[in-house]
């Protein structure tokens, strides 16, 4: 078969691979005000985060939250940060989980990219997209690190996503991953997770909390499936765990605003706890793929201090699972799932 001549004026294209794109939410460049302000921004003028009205929302959020904000969040992030690498922990570990998924899926040959990108703050979805259209990604797999789906995190990765394929002529073929908060490996990497921490513990835990990120209750009442997710991934690890209710507890954490957030709250459970005579505790954050500001400052820093303060004697914050062994199975086992028949 002779091969396809091309016209000499004809557009140089290059085709024929896969793109992976693992989204995280997102982090600022640095603590320091202004970057702080710009990716708070960003953040807060979403409408799938905040669904209120721009009349009502856009004063509060421009006129104090924007100009008081960036200085608290600065000061918590620098507790956190990696100093060595001048980033947010979330981008370190988020860069390596790319990084070891491309390494695995060298196996499948050439034709897979992955890459990586942050849906507030850098690098943005839009800037990856093209990096992926630029070697050659005609299809592409985008993966919202989220396991269980709520319109405030999944949602607003797969918009954006959307909202830059219309700029395209020539749209790649597109598929995004679905929540997997039942997934038998994600639970079984919790599971595991759990037992490999609590086994290098000085002390035995009387209960432990599975902490989630919170939503207001009125996204619930609007149809968001979030809260039912995190109720079946704790049932699911209790089961996996074989342990009683009120050994893996569920609770909600990170709410903001007036309004009132999916409940029981973290830092309340926490302190009641606490005040209740109990001791010893841990958590674990199932909802979270990568430590991040709400896991390492919100959980390992002010849950802890809570439980101390109100009587509690042992607290332990039971790390995400990150680029860890089981976690990258996770995300190498569904990312090849939903690769089905591309590669």
């Amino acid at each position: 078969m002779r091969s396809l001549r091309l016209p000499a004026d004809h557009p140089k294209v290059r085709s024929g691979k896969v793109g992976v794109l693992l989204v995280n939410l997102g982090t600022p460049d640095g603590t320091d005000y202004r970057s702080m302000r710009r990716y708070l921004k960003e953040f807060l003028t979403d409408k799938r985060v905040i669904e209120w009205p721009k009349a009502l929302w856009y004063p509060i959020l421009f006129g104090i939250v924007l100009n008081t904000r960036p200085q608290k969040s600065g000061k918590a992030y620098e507790e956190i940060w990696n100093k060595e690498l001048d980033e947010s922990p979330l981008r370190t570990i988020t860069r390596s989980q790319s990084d070891k998924l491309s390494a695995v899926l060298a196996g499948a040959g050439d034709r897979i990219v992955v890459d990586w990108a942050m849906r507030y703050g850098n690098p943005s979805i839009a800037s990856r997209l093209e990096h992926l259209r630029a070697q050659g990604c005609d299809r592409l797999l985008v993966f919202p690190l989220y396991p269980q789906y709520s319109a405030s995190t999944t949602a607003t990765v797969n918009d954006v996503v959307f909202k830059e394929l219309l700029k395209l002529r020539w749209q790649p073929a597109l598929r995004t991953v679905p929540p997997y908060h039942d997934d038998p490996v994600y639970i079984d990497a919790l599971a595991t997770s759990i037992e490999t921490a609590l086994a290098g513990l000085d002390f035995e835990p009387e209960t432990v909390l599975a902490s989630f990120h919170g939503i207001p209750q009125s996204y619930f009442r609007k149809g968001d499936p979030y809260h039912c997710h995190c109720h079946k991934t704790t049932r699911l690890l209790r089961e996996r765990l074989g342990w009683p209710e009120d050994r893996l507890r569920i609770t909600f954490q990170s709410r903001f605003g007036p309004e009132e957030w999916l409940q029981p709250y973290t830092d309340k459970t926490v302190e009641a706890l606490a005040v209740s005579g109990m001791k010893r505790i841990a958590v674990i954050n199932p909802g979270f793929v990568a430590d991040c500001l709400e896991t390492l400052e919100e959980i390992a820093g002010e849950a802890g201090e809570i439980f101390h303060e109100n009587g509690g004697e042992k607290f332990a914050h039971i790390p995400c699972l990150n680029d860890s062994g089981p976690g990258m199975e996770v995300i190498d086992a569904i990312v090849r799932r939903e690769l089905s028949g591309w590669i």
